[in-house]
């Protein structure tokens, strides 16, 4: 996308005690050539679908719930995305205000470059891409694993999960590189069916309600009980990708606004709908009946109650939804890290062959192939190490488990960073913005995500499937955080050998 120009004073005012043109262009000297994405072409109600398909709402549903029920064995996990919920509106409260004058498509990394330093930008940046990249190819287990079950169930066709997992890298490769607008109409078609299905399930559930409607799974008591972190730190994965909004401030219609509104929208629809699906879950379940339900039949919950109470061709289209579900999930997810290879390539912390863009699609082609690149290795990897398991759930037991987990442990930690860092950006627009939005909202959100991040640390042998201490519970975490070490370290070499470099840091969109 074209960089506008402008012709704004930079100088600072103090009158009002604001700073503007904080990203003066001198800091922007070593952008990688053909660094631009495509038109703006995407509005809020786009951006709102692209963001929900990053939580895949009917895989949260039909998978992620009754998971948590079954791990926990607390009955108000409806309550918890409330909970999340708020906490997160309070990250978005200052996420949207800084959007405003931060367009990057790397969000975290600008973000904290800005508010906290350049090393520091520089080393939340590679965590994101890993986190990030984690989630990707994590979902690509489960992808497998669903369409492996799906084809031999439908059509008696047998297909190793890895080759099904790569017919879906195919497809989300080729819609990787082209134009982001076609991307959005997939997801939003995708998004809408997932919703029908769950509320089919949610009403269905309200109709059976075996020992009738009532609050429970709201109740406190029912969540704030031993294990409430791990119930937690489940729910949080639920609402990875709602960040995303930022990431795509390039290419929106209105870069001022469009980021801040559709994020604000997209937690608001996240939570209250999973808090709902879930309570409907409860409810259709009974209370005392949920989790031992969800220990019987884990993510088939939801589909064995269709089988109880629906046609067989339901149940067969809420298999296929599931599927597209997750499909949507994973070109979300490719679609954001394409993007940050694209932002750390056009400002030369990557290589700059990174930031090549296709000349027509605008799409960020070099990004986009980067991450079907390591997409491809870690399947292969895992599909090698798997062959002899001859357990059919390997790839949902590691590839999934350890990696999705791996991602959300690393972007909590950049969600209670980037509060943070909106703390130290929005102190110099004083005039722009009152407390509630520059200190207290963001000081709340970065209070609870810090809570929140201590609480996976402390459950990540729970959220990865094992019992004690283990190599894994030490291991997956360290390959989020050690990039991060590496990216502060190169980021202070580029400030002494690389100047030009490191002034660039974090500047890529902005246009304050």
């Amino acid at each position: 996308m074209s960089q506008p120009t402008t012709t704004r004073s930079t100088s600072r005012d103090t009158s009002r005690g604001t700073s503007r043109g904080t990203a003066d262009r001198s800091d922007r000297p070593a952008l990688a050539e053909n660094g631009r994405l495509g038109a703006r072409r995407i509005g809020i109600p786009a951006l709102v679908f692209m963001i929900i398909a990053a939580s895949a709402p009917l895989t949260v549903v039909a998978g992620g719930v009754p998971s948590n029920f079954a791990v926990t064995s607390l009955v108000g996990i409806p309550l918890s995305f409330i909970v999340l919920g708020v906490v997160l509106v309070l990250f978005a409260i200052g996420y949207a205000a800084m959007s405003r004058h931060v367009h990057n498509a790397g969000a975290f990394y600008a973000y904290i470059a800005k508010g906290l330093g350049k090393p520091a930008g520089v080393g939340a940046s590679l965590v994101a891409v890993v986190a990030y990249n984690a989630m990707q190819i994590g979902i690509a287990g489960m992808f497998g694993f669903v369409f492996s079950s799906f084809l031999e169930g439908m059509f008696g066709i047998a297909l190793s999960w890895w080759v099904c997992a790569l017919i879906a890298w195919v497809a989300v490769g080729l819609m990787g590189i082209t134009r982001v607008d076609l991307s959005a109409k997939v997801l939003g078609i995708v998004v809408a069916l997932e919703f029908i299905v769950v509320i089919i399930f949610d009403a269905m559930s309200l109709g059976a309600a075996p020992e009738g409607i009532t609050a429970d799974g709201f109740l406190p008591e029912q969540l704030f009980a031993t294990g409430v972190g791990a119930a937690l730190a489940f729910s949080i994965a639920a609402f990875m990708g709602f960040e995303s909004g930022a990431i795509y401030n390039e290419e929106v219609k209105d870069p001022r606004r469009t980021a801040g509104i559709a994020t604000l929208i997209a937690i608001c629809i996240i939570a209250l709908f999973y808090a709902f699906s879930s309570w409907a879950m409860v409810v259709g379940e009974g209370a005392s009946n949920v989790v031992a339900r969800s220990q019987e039949f884990g993510p088939d919950l939801m589909f064995v109650f269709f089988a109880e109470n629906a046609s067989g061709w339901f149940v067969t289209l809420a298999n296929l939804m599931f599927l597209t579900s997750l499909f949507a999930a994973l070109l979300a997810f490719h679609n954001i890290v394409a993007r940050y290879f694209f932002a750390l390539g056009r400002e030369r912390v990557l290589p700059g062959v990174l930031a090549r863009t296709g000349a027509r699609s605008g799409a960020p082609v070099a990004g986009s192939l980067a991450q079907s690149a390591l997409a491809l290795v870690v399947i292969l990897v895992f599909a090698v190490v798997g062959a002899g398991s001859g357990d059919p759930l390997f790839p949902v037991l590691t590839l999934f488990t350890w990696l999705t987990n791996m991602g959300a442990f690393g972007l909590v930690l950049l969600m209670a960073l980037t509060s943070l860092a909106v703390l130290g950006f929005l102190r110099r627009f004083t005039a722009d913005y009152g407390v509630w939005t520059r200190i207290i909202a963001p000081g709340l959100a970065a209070l609870g995500l810090i809570v929140l991040f201590m609480l996976i640390v402390a459950n990540f042998n729970v959220l990865i499937g094992l019992e004690g201490d283990s190599v894994l519970s030490w291991l997956l975490p360290a390959i989020v955080l050690v990039p991060g070490l590496l990216g502060t370290v190169w980021a202070w070499w580029l400030r002494s050998e690389r100047p030009e470099t490191y002034r660039g840091i974090g500047a890529g969109g902005a246009l304050d």
